[in-house]
């Protein structure tokens, strides 16, 4: 806690709990930040906000007074990352900060460098906050200012001085994280994704390259050779960089791997030397992802030796090609694959290794890119053997017009259309026979489902243990 005068030149000793953008979560003692949001002008909760015990705002606008102090500041959004900062002791110089862009890999690449790194270590994004071995969900894969710094204190206060954290697109388009500087930064990948809020593919990758320029002097940045967009990343980065990749060029060059039912032998070159990696994760999209892992924990200083040997022990990442051992019958498979590219790098995988058929359940989020769902909806019939089509977080749109969209681009048959989300799955679960082989796409490990305005408590993960219970 800090005392108000502390935070501001004002006379008022009166001590501060927290900083809070929304008024519904405010506790007695927090400050309100009346941020301006995409729909919210959130100077429209000042009084809901002293209802529930808030001890100041800051403000951007004339207001009239209230029974608590009010602070005004010229723009609120840029005063709360300057009093998150101050109020939480956040300094770039006190942590060692590796963030992670890119369309898809972003969790299995950061949850690896978490897992490899081990001790002192810390995790933030899509599958929540770690570590410890403690975990606490969470709902954006970087949250709100606000939350953000709390809890980068909360890691350093447990002595969790590297922070492995996810950075998206969208982070960057809301100025989250403007004044965080990184060690390392790493880009896995460009495809597109999120245009409902980027509008174009050259404003998507803007915001990507924003990570490459937030280095610190002494910074690395790690660069997927094979992606569309290498060269551009290359030019914007400021940090040394460095490379992964199938070219004899690259750091870390990926000279050869072989897929197994049960794991991933990958020939490596580092440094004039070959390696051999055993990988317990699957397909070779993953083979990229823990290359790009890999030369982040070469560059905290893990000798390369020491690196193989973890690999063989990491775990697998939850809700990214997790395979569930709830039956040996068939195979149970969830993915948080949610777009083209992601459904059709895991299904063609599949499709490499299967002994019966491929039953995928899959649906598309509403409120989000129509573009991509004829192109989502023919990977998925074209690589399956049978999809069910169900709701992934529709907000306010209607599931079946999602569907038609889904199916708009292919004449196949082999689907049928079940809204209930925990139908669908029970449904592919009852059809599955022996060898075949479940996908259940789109959430991962996701607790919850997105109704209109409402989060809803959901899980695939609980719905299918539920159905073997």
């Amino acid at each position: 806690m800090k005392k108000l005068s502390e935070l501001y030149n004002i006379n008022d000793d009166r001590l501060i709990k927290g900083i809070k953008i929304n008024s519904k979560e405010i506790e007695k003692g927090d400050i309100f930040v009346c941020t301006m949001g995409v729909t919210a002008d959130r100077h429209d909760f000042i009084d809901e906000a002293i209802s529930k015990g808030a001890s100041a705002i800051v403000v951007s606008k004339d207001i009239e007074n209230k029974s608590v102090p009010i602070i005004k500041v010229k723009d609120t959004n840029v005063e709360l990352r300057k009093l998150c900062a101050k109020f939480y002791d956040f300094s770039n110089d006190n942590i060692f900060m590796i963030g992670v862009t890119g369309t898809n890999g972003k969790t299995t690449v950061a949850e690896l460098i978490y897992q490899l790194l081990g001790e002192g270590s810390a995790y933030i994004g899509t599958n929540g906050r770690k570590y410890l071995d403690k975990k606490f969900p969470m709902i954006n894969t970087c949250p709100d200012v606000d939350r953000l710094y709390k809890y980068i204190k909360e890691f350093r206060d447990h002595n969790c001085n590297t922070i492995c954290m996810e950075a998206s697109s969208e982070a960057f388009y809301r100025h989250r994280l403007d004044d965080i500087k990184y060690d390392i930064a790493i880009v896995t990948n460009v495809t597109e994704d999120h245009l409902n809020i980027h509008k174009t593919i050259e404003n998507y990758v803007d915001c990507k390259c924003q990570l490459v320029k937030q280095m610190k002097k002494s910074g690395y940045v790690i660069l997927n050779s094979s992606d569309k967009y290498f060269e551009r990343f290359k030019k914007e980065a400021t940090g040394k960089v460095l490379s992964y990749g199938f070219k004899s060029s690259d750091t870390l060059y990926i000279k050869d791997y072989q897929l197994k039912e049960d794991k991933t032998i990958i020939f490596i070159v580092y440094e004039g030397k070959e390696y051999k990696v055993i990988s317990p994760l699957l397909a070779s999209f993953n083979v990229s992802n823990l290359m790009a892992a890999m030369l982040a924990c070469l560059c905290k200083g893990i000798k390369i030796d020491d690196l193989v040997e973890r690999v063989e022990n990491i775990k697998q990442i939850e809700g990214r090609m997790e395979i569930l051992s709830f039956t040996d019958k068939y195979s149970i498979i969830l993915d948080y694959a949610h777009t083209p590219d992601a459904l059709n790098n895991i299904l063609t995988f599949l499709n490499k290794v299967k002994k019966g058929r491929i039953i995928t359940v899959t649906g598309s989020a509403g409120g989000r890119e129509k573009e991509k769902r004829p192109k989502m909806g023919k990977i998925v019939l074209e690589k399956s053997d049978y999809v069910i089509f169900t709701m992934d977080d529709p907000r306010y749109e209607d599931v079946n017009e999602i569907i038609d969209d889904l199916i708009s681009e292919s004449n196949l048959t082999n689907y049928e259309r079940i809204i209930d989300r925990k139908k669908a799955i029970y449904k592919a679960l009852d059809m599955a026979k022996y060898n075949d082989i479940v996908l259940i796409a789109g959430k991962g490990r996701d607790d919850y489902m997105a109704l209109k305005d409402k989060y809803v408590d959901y899980c695939d993960y609980d719905v299918i243990k539920s159905y073997f219970d």
